[in-house]
């Protein structure tokens, strides 16, 4: 593990330099996905102008699960973004054989390959938006509400990684299922919004068969009881390391089905 904490960070350091020697680009692609969700943000501000609730649930309540939403989000943005590129970039190339032959995990050099800037827009608007909706909430918070809110973010982000992981994966058959991952990543939208908001099929699909409910909705739930999903929504950090490993286990298939491209 200290060996690669200390190769992540030797990676992140490099990502981090060349990110400062273009800092146009790099504020650029911050400030992009700021506006980017802003404007998501601003339509929903326009639909709460004429109505108060949406069965039930507020606006500042909606733009707590949001900033859930978008912190969670960050995480797999900034560190694990790389993954998107594993079909096109790794295995279609070849890329991917002599990184099969290096003495560190392949996961782990396909993820500390790249470090995005976009994901730190994703984080500062995500903050931004939880402090805007916090101190709008009848809710109190202690040490350990933060605690806990901190615990579900994280779990959020490593969902978020783990379905990411899972259909990437295809890629090892199917060269590159970029397809098939932007399809399911733009199924998070809908978490984004209380799920009681929609048919009981989708709420099954976004609970049981890809877990996006449990990357804002339910960790939303814990501090917001007016669902009854709060005790449910402790499993939330269960669910994420669920989802970890079983991406992993898939992840390990994969690797195992791969056939070199021979370039």
């Amino acid at each position: 593990m200290r060996r690669y904490t200390r190769l992540y960070w030797e990676f992140a350091k490099s990502h981090m330099k060349v990110m400062m020697e273009y800092r146009i680009d790099f504020l650029i692609g911050v400030a992009s996905v700021m506006l980017e969700q802003f404007a998501s943000i601003f339509f929903v501000k326009v639909v709460f102008d004429h109505i108060e609730q949406i069965n039930g649930w507020s606006f500042y309540e909606i733009l707590f699960i949001y900033g859930i939403a978008a912190t969670g989000r960050s995480i797999h943005q900034i560190f694990f973004d790389n993954l998107w590129t594993l079909g096109w970039q790794y295995i279609r190339p070849g890329k991917l054989d002599r990184l099969l032959i290096r003495p560190v995990n392949p996961l782990f050099h396909v993820v500390a390959d790249r470090l995005h800037q976009d994901g730190f827009g994703q984080l500062i608007i995500g903050l931004i938006i939880l402090g805007t909706a916090i101190p709008q909430l009848d809710l109190v918070w202690g040490a350990a509400e933060i605690a806990m809110l901190i615990i579900m973010i994280i779990s959020s982000g490593l969902i978020f990684v783990a379905i990411n992981l899972f259909f990437a994966t295809f890629s090892f058959w199917m060269i590159d299922s970029l397809p098939i991952v932007w399809a399911v990543f733009n199924l998070s939208d809908f978490a984004r919004y209380p799920l009681t908001i929609y048919h009981k099929g989708i709420r099954m699909f976004l609970t049981w068969i890809i877990p996006y409910g449990f990357t804002a909705f339910f960790p939303a739930a814990y501090f917001i009881d007016k669902s009854g999903y709060k005790e449910f929504a402790l499993w939330t950090p269960v669910a994420a390391i669920v989802c970890c490993v079983l991406a992993y286990a898939f992840w390990n298939r994969g690797l195992k089905a791969f056939a070199s491209t021979g370039s």
